[in-house]
């Protein structure tokens, strides 16, 4: 094999074709415009059809085609033309998979999600179908770059003459499309602004740009939140404990409490938990939804950097006194347990309950067991769960416990049948339900030593198939509901009700309520647990107007 690089790179034994530079730039953008942005311009075809110009959408890839011409040659320079290209190529070959395979856009926030993702999540997307696409428009084109020797013109006067020449011939070309097109392109343009987002590479800016805001930004002065913190007392004087469940990738409407014909929840059924029927996340992916929730800054306010440099919810909390936990089972923390004693799952730690790349839920119980049973003080206890996080849904559940089949059971899941999906991901929730349903027994045992109560909240939900989308991350504007529509749950038992004053029938009447979202999850768990600070909103406390 480094034989063969070597002749591909250098022999002048082996056979290389020779190519000016600005050929090969026509070539490479002819190849980003027809081949790898294909999904965009077939996008355009079909909202095109009320266009009274029939030919519209055949102008889209030759309007890709001068746009890349006008790039690339900027980026057409030696020594780095071959490697810029090749990695160029290569994540856009993945990128193509992604939007074509799942209609995944690879934005800014699609970025963040990967690069904030560890590296046995992101082995869940690799299946034979998506390294033939890596193989196919990436590898193969990348050797083929390889290949080929690059002429440049004997002097720099005549190479820039020979660029600004295909430059100039690149902007004719796009502005007598303009010219003929304009209106149509703005008429679909102003109707579908993701279409931006789908065209590729677009993902080496947003990666830029994620970089540049999360690495070459100076971090914001850190600013101290709930110094005020104060826990009430209770009138049995037993400490609190609250379980705090942190779901992934469960939508609510598949959800047996939430009207869902599937029994998805056997095993909480008889527990009387609490549902919030109509609750929208704050964002469709963890990295952002997670470090969202936590804070105290509403969906449309959200800013990351500000995130970090505040207390959350967990950190007001432990300013009252309170020991914190963090346990977690999906690839980190995302930054909220930056202040709290944090175990991260090691996938290897047990035999029964892991397979060396993940872990069930069931596997975080252990170490909350041990965190609780030390003592006998005010506890929060947080379990980040890897839920229902496809496309391996297959891999979230022991077999035996599988209640809906014919399921599917790998990772290119758009080979399923869509009944396939559905039901490998309700058996997802149903492993889910047996999960929460384990932790509220623990929990009753532990009643005689603490006033306790459960929390179950989502990150974000998750598309199955529905109008050819799946898995998660559109771009919120764009997102179905599928992805932005989340359980909450609560387990609420009497005796912590009456210690904390809250009227469950209120709790009750106000989850029948429209409009909750994860705005209002940073009020509710600090006012669930009792603690009163100037920065709990009571308008955003899902428990304040039940309190008695």
């Amino acid at each position: 094999m480094l034989t063969f690089i070597s002749r591909l790179c250098g022999s002048d034994s082996f056979y290389r074709p020779s190519v000016k530079v600005t050929t090969l730039v026509v070539w490479l953008a002819f190849y980003y415009g027809f081949i790898l942005n294909f999904p965009i311009v077939a996008k355009i075809f079909s909202l095109s059809q009320d266009v009274p110009d029939f030919w519209f959408p055949y102008t889209a890839p030759f309007v890709l085609l001068f746009a890349f011409i006008v790039i690339f040659s900027i980026f057409a320079l030696p020594i780095i033309l071959k490697p810029f290209f090749i990695i160029l190529t290569l994540t856009s070959a993945l990128a193509l998979y992604a939007e074509h395979e799942f209609h995944v856009l690879f934005d800014t926030s699609m970025i963040e999600n990967v690069i904030e993702t560890n590296v046995s999540e992101i082995l869940f997307y690799f299946n034979v179908r998506s390294v033939l696409y890596l193989l196919g428009f990436g590898v193969i084109p990348s050797l083929l770059l390889l290949w080929v020797k690059i002429e440049y013109r004997p002097s720099i006067f005549r190479e820039v003459a020979a660029r600004v020449i295909l430059v100039l011939v690149a902007l004719v070309g796009i502005s007598v499309i303009a010219i003929t097109t304009y209106k149509d392109y703005a008429s679909v343009g102003r109707n579908n602004k993701y279409l931006n987002r789908m065209i590729i590479p677009a993902h080496v800016y947003d990666a830029y740009k994620y970089l540049r805001r999360n690495y070459l930004t100076k971090p914001l002065p850190y600013q101290s939140l709930g110094d005020d913190a104060k826990l009430m007392p209770t009138e049995n004087g037993k400490p609190t404990l609250v379980v705090m469940v942190l779901g992934e990738t469960a939508r609510a409407m598949n959800f047996t409490d939430n009207g869902y014909a599937r029994d998805t929840q056997p095993y909480t059924k008889d527990l009387g938990l609490i549902s919030f029927k109509d609750v929208s996340s704050c964002g469709t992916y963890t990295a952002l939804s997670v470090p969202c929730m936590f804070s105290n800054m509403n969906r449309t306010q959200y800013n990351k950097a500000k995130a970090n440099a505040q207390d959350n919810a967990v950190d007001i909390i432990a300013k009252a006194g309170v020991e914190t936990l963090w346990v977690d089972n999906d690839g980190g923390d995302k930054g909220v347990a930056h202040h709290t004693q944090l175990i991260n799952i090691d996938p290897g730690s047990d035999e029964t309950l892991c397979d060396g790349n993940t872990c069930f839920d069931q596997v975080m119980i252990k170490p909350a067991k041990q965190f609780i049973e030390k003592d006998h003080k005010n506890k929060l206890v947080v379990l980040h769960a890897i839920g229902s996080h496809g496309p391996t849904y297959f891999q979230r559940f022991p077999v035996e416990m599988a209640k809906f089949a014919p399921w599917c059971n790998r990772k290119d899941i758009e080979q399923c049948t869509d009944q396939e999906i559905t039901n490998v991901y309700d058996n997802t929730l149903v492993y889910t339900d047996f999960f929460l349903a384990q932790v509220i027994e623990q929990l009753k045992g532990y009643s005689k030593d603490y006033n306790v109560a459960l929390m179950y909240v989502s990150d974000h939900g998750e598309s199955l198939g529905e109008n050819g989308l799946y898995l998660h991350g559109t771009p919120y504007a764009i997102a179905p509901k599928e992805q932005t529509t989340v359980p909450w749950l609560l387990w609420l038992p009497e005796q912590y009700a009456q210690q904390k004053h809250i009227d469950a029938a209120c709790v009750k009447q106000e989850a029948q309520q429209p409009n909750y979202s994860h705005d209002n999850f940073f009020h509710s768990l600090i006012g669930l647990y009792g603690v009163e600070t100037k920065d709990k909103q009571a308008d955003l406390d899902l428990f304040s107007n039940c309190h008695r």
